[in-house]
């Protein structure tokens, strides 16, 4: 915890409170190089070193303070209710900030996101396609690599040396996730944040340093959380709720120790290339290799239990049924929409599944003990 600060109302003993920037949510856009909205985790090494700023387009309209205003903007140019939030929210930022450039991910993430380059393309936007290989091949994935790069004009070496400056920065991002499972110093929402911005390291990866920086040396000298509450995991989509979820989950006796996704944007297997790096990069690839990942990890983390967030009207959703056949531990399934809060029926079922979690707890403790 914050030296000097009240533990949060409700909460078990003392736990870290969650410190994310004061702008989260006013992302501004410094101009520094040309923008490049980016619609999913990409190889920004290669924008860089085109000379491009990558803007995570996902990033900017879930931290706006006008979300609901931003889907409308879609919803009254003509994109059906029952289209997935993020893409209507993609597209009301593009018109909010006249964005100009957009490289668009058309395999390896959305479906929907291959319509949306169509309509981007209709209001006069400059749209690039960068699709991800089928199955993370070495050869397959560079291949796509040294094609993006010709077609921004520039090289896959000149991307090498930018991968080699932004590994300070995603070293930094996995010391935190450290902090977090390992030593219980860093709560699930900064894990969140700081591990999701490294999409595009909120358009200053300096900037990103430094702040981190300066987070982990305050977070070595807090009171670690309890060292028996319930261990969870979260995979899945970064969630539309999520400044409301962790602090819930936190305030009802667990805590969040591994985000699947978030923590693949901090490319935590980076190997000793470009390409091996976005090989080792789960999420655009087999479902089934994210799985296997996730296994690994909710060993490692010694996780109590798992919850799976979809997106409404999203394909992903139907992976539920191969992570519940992959994975032998409780699995809540949370589905979000344009519900940008916790509503009581979505707090009722996190209530009620921590509440079987730990009478499942009690009875292994009871068997292990007899």
């Amino acid at each position: 915890m914050q030296r000097g600060e009240a533990p949060l109302p409700g909460v078990w003993g003392c736990p870290p409170t969650p410190k994310v920037p004061q702008d989260w949510g006013i992302r501004g856009l410094k101009i520094v190089m040309k923008q490049i909205g980016i619609t999913a985790t990409v190889p920004i090494e290669i924008l860089l070193a085109a000379g491009y700023q990558p803007v995570d387009l996902n990033n900017l309209f879930i931290g706006s303070t006008e979300r609901e205003r931003l889907v409308n903007i879609a919803e009254r140019a003509g994109f059906p209710q029952n289209c997935c939030t993020w893409i209507k929210g993609i597209y009301g930022v593009c018109m909010e900030h006249d964005i100009k450039n957009v490289l668009c991910v058309t395999t390896g993430d959305c479906s929907n996101t291959i319509m949306l380059m169509e309509v981007l393309r209709l209001k006069g936007i400059d749209v690039l396609p960068f699709a991800y290989p089928e199955k993370p091949d070495i050869g397959l994935v560079q291949k796509a690599l040294e094609n993006l790069a010709q077609t921004l004009g520039t090289t896959i070496a000149k991307a090498e040396k930018m991968r080699k400056e932004l590994e300070r920065a995603r070293q930094l991002a996995l010391k935190l996730d450290e902090l977090t499972w390992k030593d219980g110093l860093v709560s699930g929402l900064e894990n969140h944040y700081w591990l999701v911005s490294t999409s595009d390291f909120n358009g200053d990866h300096v900037e990103y340093e430094h702040r981190l920086g300066e987070l982990l040396a305050e977070a070595r000298d807090r009171k670690p959380y309890p060292a028996d509450p319930l261990r969870l995991a979260y995979i899945g989509v970064p969630p539309v709720f999520a400044a409301g979820l962790y602090p819930y989950i936190e305030q009802n006796g667990a805590r969040v120790v591994f985000n699947e996704t978030q923590l693949q944007f901090a490319m935590p297997n980076p190997g000793g290339s470009l390409a091996e790096q976005y090989s080792n990069y789960t999420y655009p690839y087999s479902i089934r290799g994210r799985a296997k990942d996730i296994l690994t990890q909710l060993h490692r983390r010694r996780v109590d239990g798992v919850i799976h967030y979809v997106q409404a009207f999203c394909h992903r959703g139907i992976g539920d049924i191969i992570f519940r056949h992959a994975i032998h531990l409780p699995i809540l399934t949370l589905e979000g929409n344009t519900d940008f809060t916790l509503n009581a029926h979505v707090k009722t079922r996190i209530e009620a599944f921590l509440d079987m979690l730990r009478r499942r707890s009690g009875a292994t403790s009871r068997t292990s003990a007899n």
